[in-house]
Order: C-alpha cells, then sequence, then structure tokens
C-alpha cells in the first residue's frame, strides 16, 4: 500500500481571508488521503499596526493556535500549497521572508522533485492576482520544483477564472470566501494531491 502525501499548507494572512483559504484546502487535502499540515509564516509587522486593525488582530487571535511554519516542515513536505495575499503584484513579505530561509534546504537539493500550488486574494477585481502566483512560482522553479497549476482542468475553474491557483477578491473584507473560491480550493487540493501521489509512487518504483 502506498504511503499518504505529506501536504504542507503554508501561508500568510493578515485579515483572514487566505486563512480561510488555507484550511479550506488542508481539509479538502485531507478529505482525498493526505497527511496535511496546516502552517503560518511567522508575523513581521509590529503589534502596534496589527492592535490598530481589528480585522488583523481579530485573525491573529483566532489563529493563535496554527504553528509556524519552519524549514523542517518543507523537508518534510511532499507537495506544499503557499498562499498569500496580494502585495502590489507580489507575494506578502512574510511569506517570502519564510522562503527565504530556504537556503541551506535549496543548496542539499532537498526542495527539489517536490510538487508546489499557490494561492491568493486581493481587495479589488483587477488586484493583480496572476503576478503574485506567477511571481511564487519564479522561486519553485530555483527549487527544482514541479509547478501544478489548475488550468481549466475542470469546468468550474470557469467561475473563479484563474488557471494560475485559486484567488479570491475580498472587497476591503466586505465578500468573505463564497462557495466558488471553496470550489476552486477543494479543486486544486485534490490536483495537487493527485499529482504528488502519483510523482512520490513513480519516484518510488
Amino acid at each position: 500500500m502506498s504511503t499518504p502525501v505529506k501536504l504542507a499548507v503554508v501561508y500568510y494572512s493578515s485579515t483572514g481571508t487566505i486563512a480561510a483559504m488555507a484550511k479550506e484546502i488542508a481539509q479538502a487535502a485531507e478529505k482525498v488521503g493526505a497527511e496535511g499540515r496546516l502552517l503560518k509564516a511567522a508575523e513581521l509587522a509590529p503589534q502596534a499596526a496589527i492592535d490598530s486593525h481589528p480585522a488583523w488582530a481579530a485573525n491573529a487571535a483566532a489563529t493563535a493556535d496554527v504553528p509556524v511554519a519552519t524549514p523542517d516542515d518543507m523537508e518534510w513536505a511532499d507537495a506544499v500549497i503557499f498562499g498569500s495575499p496580494t502585495r502590489f503584484g507580489n507575494i506578502a513579505s512574510q511569506l517570502k521572508q519564510f522562503i527565504d530561509t530556504l537556503g541551506g534546504l535549496w543548496a542539499q537539493g532537498k526542495l527539489a522533485d517536490k510538487v508546489y500550488s499557490g494561492f491568493t486574494a486581493s481587495s479589488t477585481t483587477h488586484g493583480g492576482q496572476e503576478s503574485p502566483l506567477l511571481a511564487l512560482y519564479n522561486s519553485v522553479h530555483h527549487f527544482g520544483g514541479i509547478v501544478v497549476a489548475l488550468g481549466y482542468t475542470d469546468p468550474a475553474k470557469f467561475a473563479d477564472g484563474n488557471p494560475y491557483g485559486t484567488s479570491h477578491v475580498d472587497a476591503q473584507g466586505n465578500n468573505p470566501v463564497d462557495d466558488t473560491t471553496r470550489t476552486a480550493a477543494r479543486i486544486q487540493a485534490e490536483r495537487v494531491v493527485k499529482i504528488a501521489s502519483g510523482l512520490k509512487a513513480g519516484l518510488a518504483a
């Protein structure tokens, strides 16, 4: 019997949208047999900044028990799904800082031959949702990783419309994660687990 795919969902979320999407992805992956770890990137912002924004402070409290990601989690995983809000067309500095700690694993080739994918959210409809995912995948290419994008491999992907990964428009917090985004998240989780499982079986053969 093949061993389960080990999936790390590593995200950064300030006001909770990405956290909700990450939880959806992790749960969907576990439903199809993956062994999952839901992990957050360490916060870099000062506490005063967090406290000044009610939604930010509320999300920090709600996710206080989510473990902070470490390089050991990356070494453990067969597949990694990264999540980040859009920050000026790029990923958040908190997630980038975590990625920048992975040089030791990269130098040992321990980030290669894993499956990677990404998801994002923005405040506005044209807030550059493709751009942070493409920027994220630049790092994956340097890892020697295998990017698993969604494309339009499922008809439901035409509803959320992002072939690079799951994305959501939160409209400054006025548009909570909805069924369209949850469906896209489920499709992403299932696709990543499927591809990672096949790759793992092939490497073990």
